[in-house]
């Protein structure tokens, strides 16, 4: 994969900017396409920081059709994407159905238009186990089915992923993987890029961090009445840096054609649910923090229990994650404790 360009959407976004790091710690060349919109400039710095090397980088709005064609005649050689670009907060989509729909589709639909002109191109696709909703059978594999989505934002990696299994079809020289990523936490072991949520976190931990440096009063832990041992919801937590390791491994897989069809996927997990109180005592003792929580009612559309059957992606993929909760929630506190600081700074 050496002296390769790659294009990474969505690249200083959380996951995508890990993955920014992971390619080009294996000598590849990254090309970033970031509107800004969820995200800042400032990432670039973290990324130089930590790698030694500034991506190229180019403010663009991936609905923009036309910009998006001159993006491709600007950098003919580039023939793999990995794709995060996407409005992802659950509850605005929900309020907001036709922006998620116009930018999570519209753009998906435009760089594949570009990517079928190429005699081979290669696409990773950031998908999501919302698909799956709650699940028959824990653990979930793969061939589980794809249910009714609970949301916008959901339905937008349903259609993604047939998108893009439909194009594949029709175009034998367009290799694609979709990776349906279960919850992704934590930070780069340097603390030079973390998950930078606007606003009100949506995911528990930047919530659980936000608590604990006193930005929040208290977390609320939404519902304590599920069918689970402690009466928690049970997610599968995965360390950010497993999962942009994941996207190297799959793009070389198909830059090496070992797939076995041109449309595959895998899932990305640790294949271990862990409830949300288990997750704030984990927390607890890997930094030492007390963590003041209420228990509150359930949310709308959250499921009992989701977490990977891992065994298609460590034995076919040759991946699998290896960073623990405790290791994963210490760095984003960490990553917490210094975006404090740069705060304070910029507020001085």
């Amino acid at each position: 994969m050496k002296n390769k360009k790659v294009l990474v959407t969505g690249g200083l976004g959380f996951i995508g900017s890990h993955t920014v790091v992971a390619l080009q710690q294996q000598g590849v060349e990254v090309v970033i396409i970031d509107n800004l919109s969820n995200s800042s400039i400032d990432v670039l710095g973290g990324i130089t920081e930590i790698t030694g090397q500034t991506p190229e980088f180019e403010n663009i709005d991936l609905r923009d059709k036309s910009a998006v064609k001159i993006f491709f005649e600007k950098y003919p050689e580039i023939d793999s994407v990995i794709h995060f670009a996407a409005s992802k907060a659950v509850g605005e989509s929900v309020e907001k159905p036709l922006l998620y729909y116009e930018n999570n589709i519209s753009s998906l639909i435009y760089l594949l238009q570009e990517l079928q002109k190429k005699e081979h191109s290669h696409f990773i696709f950031s998908s999501s186990c919302t698909v799956y909703g709650q699940a028959d059978e824990l653990p979930i594999t793969e061939n589980a089915p794809v249910k009714k989505a609970e949301s916008p934002y959901g339905n937008t990696k349903q259609i993604g992923e047939e998108i893009i299994q439909d194009t594949c079809k029709v175009n034998s020289n367009m290799k694609a993987i979709s990776l349906r990523y279960f919850n992704p936490i934590g930070a780069h072991a340097s603390a030079e890029i973390g998950e930078l949520p606007l606003g009100t976190p949506q995911n528990l931990v930047p919530f659980i961090t936000q608590t604990a440096i006193g930005k929040r009063e208290k977390l609320s832990v939404f519902g304590n009445d599920y069918p689970t041992e402690d009466g928690t919801a049970i997610r599968d937590y995965i360390h950010v840096v497993d999962i942009a390791e994941a996207h190297v491994t799959a793009l070389q897989r198909l830059m090496n054609g070992k797939e076995k069809s041109n449309y595959e996927v895998f899932n990305l997990g640790t294949g271990k649910g862990n409830s949300v109180l288990e997750v704030i005592q984990s927390f607890e003792k890997s930094t030492g923090e007390k963590l003041p929580y209420e228990i509150s009612p359930r949310r709308h559309g959250d499921v009992t229990a989701a977490y990977a059957d891992t065994e298609k992606a460590n034995k076919e993929l040759g991946w699998k994650a290896s960073r623990s909760l405790d290791e994963a929630l210490k760095s984003a506190w960490v990553w917490q404790k210094v975006v404090q600081k740069k705060e304070r700074e910029e507020e001085q």
